[in-house]
């Protein structure tokens, strides 16, 4: 086996990119403090299609030399936007039809292998702040609220960790 160069790789350009059809997903992101977790985010939303991101909170905003450190342009690529409040953020996206769905622990979760998805439905996932979780205001304005299984001593993910996971089970199921 041998490498394959970047050249080889066949990716969009930015321009080509924004053009491309995006899978109906929206990511929100609830007060992260990581500027290297924001600028991941960016990088796995562009690499799954992602449709838009919303910074909520005190999620930063690009431009800024840390989130670009991990997010390699993808703040280019990826349709996003700042709101200030994220319960008034879900609330909006509901009243667009939008299904919303907390990434957290929460009683009554679906575990992330057991959530179905309506292909022409449009959804949004809640990723909350690295120490607090989501806000239990939006956990309990969620539509769903989807569970990672873990099997270890440790009790969460890496937010970047845990989104990617949730963008790829989902992004499969919206594909195939």
């Amino acid at each position: 086996m041998r490498k394959l160069k970047n050249s080889e790789l066949g990716r969009l350009n930015v321009e080509d990119f924004k053009k491309t059809g995006k899978i109906p997903l929206i990511v929100v992101l609830d007060n992260i403090r990581s500027l290297n977790n924001i600028g991941s985010v960016f990088r796995t939303s562009d690499a799954f299609l992602i449709e838009k991101v919303y910074l909520c909170g005190i999620t930063a905003q690009p431009p800024h030399k840390e989130i670009h450190k991990t997010a390699l342009g993808a703040t280019e690529s990826v349709d996003w936007e700042y709101v200030e409040d994220t319960l008034t953020l879900v609330q909006k996206l509901k009243t667009e039809n939008v299904l919303v769905a907390s990434i957290e622990q929460a009683e009554n979760s679906t575990m992330l292998q057991d959530f179905n998805i309506n292909p022409k439905q449009k959804y949004a996932i809640v990723m909350g702040n690295e120490v607090k979780g989501v806000q239990q205001e939006v956990v309990s304005a969620s539509d769903y609220c989807i569970e990672i299984p873990q099997f270890g001593t440790k009790h969460s993910l890496n937010i970047s960790v845990s989104c990617g996971v949730v963008l790829w089970d989902l992004f499969k199921k919206f594909k195939y």
